[in-house]
């Protein structure tokens, strides 16, 4: 197959951190359970990196920056944190049932030490009105030599 433009020509699109987060959540994408993910709109103003917009294609790496997968975007919203909405939340794959317990898992992921520090904020947290970019996005292809397991499996 001859694709316009070679996968490593295109950004990554990392989930987490690497380590057993982003593995969960590269299985969940590539299982088709993750469909949505949710940014810090700071994450971009701070990295000066432009918002991500319908149909960006992006190489989804695994925990040891193995190309495992294409997406292509297919919506961004920018809201406050308060207006995350239930479908949002379900279509992340991590198992969440409300609002409430997706907001919590990601407050930790948000105010944990690694974010801190990619932020250059040990002080950082977020609130009601902090705004969150919110992405929807499909798998366009697996890559052969990405298996999407996590390392050592």
């Amino acid at each position: 197959m001859t694709r316009p433009q070679e996968d490593s020509d295109l950004p990554q699109f990392t989930l987490g951190f690497p380590g057993p987060l982003r593995d969960r959540l590269v299985s969940a994408v590539l299982c088709g359970a993750k469909t949505t993910t949710t940014s810090l709109l700071t994450e971009y103003e701070r990295g000066g990196e432009p918002l991500p917009r319908a149909g960006r294609r992006a190489v989804l790496p695994d925990s040891a920056d193995r190309p495992v997968a294409v997406i292509e975007v297919t919506g961004v919203r920018v809201v406050r944190l308060a207006e995350v909405d239930p479908a949002h939340a379900r279509a992340e794959g991590e198992g969440h049932t409300t609002v409430a317990a997706w907001r919590a898992d990601h407050e930790t992921f948000w105010h944990g030490p690694d974010l801190r520090r990619e932020l250059g904020d040990a002080d950082f947290t977020v609130d009601d009105d902090t705004p969150v970019v919110l992405e929807r996005f499909r798998v366009v292809e697996r890559l052969p030599d990405g298996s999407g397991a996590a390392p050592g499996s």
